[in-house]
């Protein structure tokens, strides 16, 4: 699945990180496209992506401008529907045919699987400018397709989702299309509101790691660590344009070459700086910015983190 995936995306033109296997990461992909970045995580049941990755994968995306999105195929104990948007801890979740249609045809999924069933977005707007152009009102529509006055307020507020059902006999009074495509590329409604802020779990207990956030916090820099991913931190700042990707490298690590082959090839994607941070004096990598732990501490200003990347 992982495969397909990501031959589809380089198919339609994305540019495509390397996969991030190095350690367990929550996404095993990023991919951009123009203005579209997204954090791609497959995942053959997305029943089983935990909230751990759920949360990470979305602070992640939040932070760097992204959308988090799953690549599946069941859905807890059901085979996911192609042409049918599904959803796990808020993140949205498609079957990799039904990504090839957005991506290669421009063909957006109409329906939405909750667990109470299947249903799909109207336009609001769009049924109450033809309802009154038809001079008809809520009642008399309500009398002519059986959905309730309430409902159809609801609808027309956009507050509503409706089944297909529903929406076919409102398609066909109206003699509009009503039902509204959903954009994959645009994340849904946060719904959990204190989801994002347990972000503030994933403070580090690490002393390297502690360093980087602090110094980085008093320069008004956003730090945040990450612990499943081929990086250790993100850091950003959208007025200062600081946009950091950063590992800290672990004495004696067997794997860190590939992890920084890894960091490097997500950066290049989302259009960051790639750092390793060392507690080693004079540490060296051909292929990565490294700066002592030292070295860092001492820094009083944006101009002096800038000279050291």
């Amino acid at each position: 699945m992982t495969d397909i995936t990501e031959s589809a995306l380089r198919k339609a033109g994305f540019d495509v990180s390397e996969r991030c296997c190095s350690r367990p990461s929550c996404f095993d992909m990023v991919a951009r496209r123009k203005f579209q970045l997204a954090f791609i995580k497959t995942h053959e049941n997305i029943g089983n992506v935990s909230v751990r990755d759920a949360l990470e994968l979305k602070m992640l995306s939040k932070h760097l401008s992204a959308v988090p999105l799953l690549i599946g195929e069941k859905s807890h104990h059901k085979l996911m529907e192609d042409d049918t948007i599904y959803s796990r801890y808020g993140i949205y979740a498609v079957t990799p045919m039904t990504l090839e249609e957005i991506i290669l045809h421009g063909r957006n999924p109409l329906v939405d699987a909750t667990p109470g069933g299947y249903y799909v977005r109207l336009d609001g707007e769009k049924i109450r400018k033809k309802r009154q152009s038809l001079e008809l009102s809520v009642g008399k529509l309500a009398e002519m397709t059986g959905i309730s006055r309430r409902t159809l307020y609801g609808y027309e507020k956009g507050k509503v989702k409706a089944s297909i059902s529903a929406a076919y006999n409102l398609e066909y009074a109206l003699g509009v299309p009503l039902v509204q495509e959903i954009d994959v590329f645009q994340p849904p409604p946060e719904q959990d509101t204190g989801f994002l802020s347990k972000a503030k779990l994933l403070l580090s207990t690490h002393h390297c790691l502690r360093v980087v956030e602090r110094k980085l916090s008093r320069l008004n820099v956003f730090v945040a660590h990450v612990k499943r991913a081929p990086f250790d931190f993100i850091a950003n700042s959208k007025k200062e344009h600081v946009n950091i990707v950063g590992g800290v490298a672990s004495r004696k690590e067997p794997n860190l070459e590939k992890r920084v082959e890894e960091i490097i090839s997500v950066s290049k994607v989302i259009d960051a700086q790639p750092v390793l941070i060392t507690e080693k004096e004079n540490a060296k990598n051909d292929h990565i910015k490294c700066i002592d732990r030292k070295e860092l501490e001492k820094i009083d200003n944006l101009r002096q983190l800038r000279e050291l990347l």
